[in-house]
């Protein structure tokens, strides 16, 4: 029996909408819209000067009734900036954690990845959300550390795997080829489409914010958010993507040792 998930990868922008004004309040409204069972959301603020000192990974996941799992990507005294992953089934923080910089451009905005397990009526599912770096080279050495043993490579990272969230880059780059080399683009699955923009969200013209599976997983929809509120409330749109778990036996990784893990 085939179980559905809806799932929406978002980038937030802080709550920092194409009118300058912050309000998070808009964008839990453009997310309780999607009726979406697990959120991964990025440009997440907590307990930052410039938008109020809030918590907005706890502020949306209170107003949607979702549990919370964030982890800070940049950290500087009390004031945090990250990544976060919501859902309102049973889930796990399996791990939390940086992503590779450049060594000869120290001043890179830091960049990470969380990884959830959330319990469905069909099993276990990976969700692992990411926000990648501006730089080629950045984007490349982060793609090669989500693929290697310490994420999707991991002996725990067991299929059905979903990896969402805003890569930077665009279906032509080396590191969308990279990642589409092992994994589905769930956009793909469904054929040529038109529409799929979602950057920027006045007037979208990149595809940036992706959806990758693998395992027994049957896309059924992919969808960009283009209503007035979306496009006002972040500088991106959310992408929904509408799957079908597949009853099937886990599919085991090769046993590696894991070196450098933060685990939740």
């Amino acid at each position: 029996m085939a179980v559905g998930v809806r799932v929406v990868s978002y980038n937030i922008h802080s709550g920092i909408g194409t009118d300058r004004r912050h309000d998070v309040k808009r964008i839990a409204d453009v997310i309780s819209d999607c009726h979406a069972d697990i959120i991964g959301l990025q440009e997440v603020d907590v307990g930052r000067k410039r938008t109020g000192f809030s918590d907005q990974a706890h502020e949306i996941g209170e107003r949607l009734g979702m549990t919370v799992h964030f982890h800070p990507a940049l950290e500087v005294d009390d004031e945090r900036y990250g990544d976060a992953i919501l859902t309102k089934a049973p889930s796990r923080l399996v791990k939390a954690g940086p992503l590779p910089g450049l060594r000869h451009k120290p001043r890179l905005e830091p960049r990470g990845a969380i990884w959830v397990e959330v319990a469905t009526g069909s099993g276990q599912l990976q969700v692992i959300n990411t926000h990648f770096g501006l730089d080629r080279r950045e984007r490349l050495a982060q793609v090669e550390a989500l693929l290697g043993t310490g994420w999707l490579g991991s002996p725990r990272c067991v299929d059905p795997v979903l990896l969402i969230g805003d890569f930077n880059a665009l279906p032509r780059s080396l590191a969308y080829r990279r990642l589409a080399e092992s994994l589905a683009d769930a956009r793909l699955t469904l054929g040529p489409r038109r529409g799929q923009a979602t950057f920027p969200s006045r007037f979208p013209l990149l595809r940036l914010d992706h959806a990758f599976s693998r395992g027994p997983i049957n896309i059924r929809a992919v969808e960009v958010v283009r209503t007035p509120l979306a496009r006002i409330a972040s500088d991106h749109l959310p992408l929904v993507v509408d799957l079908d778990l597949v009853d099937a036996p886990p599919t085991p990784r090769t046993a590696t040792p894991l070196v450098g893990e933060v685990i939740g």
